[in-house]
């Protein structure tokens, strides 16, 4: 399986990733800016979605909506 950002780039385990769009968090009122940096992500089975934290919440985001830093 490979995962892909936005760009094409292959992400691996403890990239460091950038949104490229702002992005509400179903369940909270947590927006995640655009440009936000997430670092050590970390692949799912699903080559489309990535885990991270943020503002140390556990979230799942697609990986259409992410660029390799």
């Amino acid at each position: 399986m490979e995962v892909k950002d936005s760009n094409g780039n292959p992400l691996n385990d403890g990239d460091t990733v950038v949104t490229i769009k702002s992005l509400k968090v179903k369940g909270s009122s947590l927006t995640i800016k655009k440009g936000t940096v997430i670092k050590n992500i970390r692949l799912t089975d699903d080559e489309d979605e990535v885990d991270c934290k943020v503002d140390k919440m556990k979230v799942v985001l697609r990986t259409e909506f992410l660029r390799k830093k």
